[in-house]
């Protein structure tokens, strides 16, 4: 008896179901009878919506520079309220720009100054390299060399420090031939004294060992009257040296 009421009520159900739906769908549905506008693409699309700004997935970059510079684009972007990505890589970008001329700018700077500095050196300082040379080479070779001459030419050519410097080691060389002195290039004025301390010659030689001294490593610059002071000095003793 059970079976039968549910066989009924199945196929009840497959009869009147259908209609029942069918009309719930209808009262559903509104037809829109509005004139329908009729739409074309752009032409060339991909020329028009290609710029940065219609991009809106990025690569993902792994250099500190490129996450630097993706940090500061967004700050940009805050800082200005700039909607556009696109901006904000502009104005990233003429920035970033700007630091490179100035660094550029900077090293060209250094680098001038540099060789400026150098070329100074090798222009004004060439004479006194050379001077410098070739005394270090009358100093190991005094016994060879006419000081007379020397003298001369330096006067001539106004150098009157390097003429005194001739004189004090001309003195030196008669010094060491008259066997007053043991002479090498290392010693000091010092080490002279020391030698000639019991020797009438000493305070003589000590007062133009100031004199060298002073003008020589001073590096002052002397004038015609003052050389002519310190000459007499000089020359007076070798005089009485060489006697």
């Amino acid at each position: 008896m059970t079976l039968k009421i549910q066989l009924i009520t199945f196929i009840l159900a497959f009869i009147f179901l259908p209609s029942v739906s069918a009309q719930s769908l209808g009262d559903s549905i509104r037809i829109d009878r509005s004139p329908v506008v009729k739409r074309a693409f752009t032409k060339n699309p991909e020329q028009k919506y290609k710029g940065s700004e219609y991009i809106y997935e990025y690569e993902t970059t792994s250099g500190w520079f490129s996450r630097f510079k993706e940090w500061f684009i967004l700050k940009m972007k805050n800082l200005f309220r700039l909607e556009s990505q696109h901006k904000a890589e502009e104005i990233t970008d003429l920035i970033v720009k700007i630091l490179y001329v100035a660094i550029v700018l900077v090293v060209i700077y250094f680098i001038i100054r540099v060789i400026v500095n150098r070329e100074g050196r090798w222009i004004f300082k060439k004479n006194t390299n050379r001077n410098i040379l070739v005394a270090r080479d009358i100093e190991n070779n005094i016994h060879i060399v006419d000081f007379q001459a020397l003298v001369g030419e330096a006067v001539a050519s106004k150098n009157y420090r390097e003429a005194i410097r001739y004189y004090y080691l001309w003195l030196l060389k008669e010094l060491s031939e008259k066997e007053l002195i043991a002479y090498d290039v290392e010693k000091t004025n010092n080490d002279y004294q020391t030698e000639l301390l019991d020797h009438a010659i000493y305070p003589e030689f000590r007062y133009a060992a100031y004199l060298y001294t002073y003008i020589w490593y001073g590096e002052f610059d002397i004038d015609k009257l003052q050389y002519s002071n310190a000459a007499r000095t000089f020359s007076g003793l070798i005089k009485s040296v060489s006697k």
